[in-house]
């Protein structure tokens, strides 16, 4: 490939919006990796950014894109850690949505013995953000460390995040609890939830509770937001974490008006139900992940990344790539996101 080609949100808008460019391959300067990349992640951020209503979006026109997979095509001076023909992955802090990408060393990892392109590109953000928001910050242990196995419930348990969750779930003998569509029951049984429930059906927060034979959820993950937070608040038990990592509802389907949905979903917050003393009366937490405001502590994620790529050489993390599309069809891609018909992770290849 003679050029490099990218990915541009020409302006705020809906699908249409994408545009493939072309443009010189970039050089690496020092302590710069130069990625040919193989597969692009697509996250809820980059549906948000396009949208005009991700606030740590660069302002537009700008290429997309939180994480590639692919190999070394040349390193900068100093770099010492890969060399041209490694496969790699990292993350991009946008800017991902290209066929070459100039990359910091220590952004960049290899990639496990036989992991292909597309595994790589789904596992950094998903299970980045599923591993800090149920391990690190929610406090997932093992029932031998509790006593019992943690009941978790994951909301909109199909998606990237959700069938990362069930790996994690897994190896730290949780009891999964996901909501999805129905059509998606048996997809999220397969990945290892021990309950479906459908998110869809007026009062299904309460037959989550009566699933849990009203005990309630030790942590709960969810990316809805609005007052669908405050329901997830109520099914938690004492000592329960309800950890929030998104805000789909104002990007929901048959949601136009970009303004008015985030204004809705801002006065559905129950802003006062999580003060101080009443989260200390209840023993219970709340508590945000937002990954992008992590690369600053890359070091620190780095860690995570190492142990999720050793669970990954030993079998117990499967990234779950639901399709790969070209670079020209970057647009269906994203209105197959809003959609909500993946199941697991949609990518972008070159």
């Amino acid at each position: 490939m003679k050029e490099c080609r990218q990915v541009w949100v020409t302006r705020a808008g809906g699908p249409e919006v994408l545009e493939v460019r072309g443009s010189e391959i970039p050089r690496p300067g020092k302590g710069d990796v130069l990625i040919q990349v193989e597969a692009a992640g697509i996250n809820f951020a980059d549906i948000m950014a396009r949208r005009g209503q991700y606030q740590d979006a660069p302002d537009l026109p700008a290429v997309l894109g939180l994480e590639v997979a692919g190999v070394v095509q040349a390193v900068g001076e100093g770099v010492t850690s890969v060399v041209p023909g490694d496969p790699v992955v990292a993350p991009t802090r946008f800017g991902g949505y290209s066929s070459h990408i100039c990359v910091p060393e220590g952004f960049v990892i290899k990639r496990p013995l036989g992991m292909p392109a597309l595994e790589g590109g789904a596992l950094l953000v998903t299970y980045l953000t599923a591993f800090q928001a149920m391990i690190v910050m929610g406090g997932l242990r093992t029932p031998d460390e509790l006593g019992r196995p943690h009941r978790v419930l994951i909301v909109n348990a199909s998606g990237g995040v959700g069938t990362a969750a069930a790996d994690l779930g897994r190896i730290y003998g949780a009891e999964l609890y996901g909501a999805s569509s129905p059509g998606k029951h048996a997809f999220i049984k397969e990945k290892g939830y021990n309950h479906a429930i459908n998110y869809r059906e007026e009062g299904w927060h309460q037959h989550a509770m009566d699933l849990t034979g009203g005990k309630g959820f030790d942590i709960i993950l969810d990316p809805v937001g609005g007052a669908n937070w405050g329901h997830s608040f109520d099914l938690l038990t004492s000592t329960g974490r309800l950890v929030m990592y998104g805000v789909s509802t104002i990007v929901a389907p048959g949601k136009k008006n970009k303004t008015l949905a985030l204004m809705k979903m801002l006065s559905d917050i129950p802003w006062r139900r999580y003060s101080p003393l009443s989260l200390i009366n209840k023993n219970q937490g709340v508590m945000g992940v937002n990954l992008a405001r992590m690369w600053g502590q890359f070091g620190e994620a780095r860690y995570w990344i190492q142990k999720l790529m050793t669970y990954y050489e030993e079998g117990k993390v499967n990234p779950q790539v639901d399709r790969s599309f070209s670079f020209d069809e970057a647009g269906e891609a994203h209105a197959y996101i809003e959609g909500r018909q993946n199941r697991g992770k949609v990518l972008l290849v070159p």
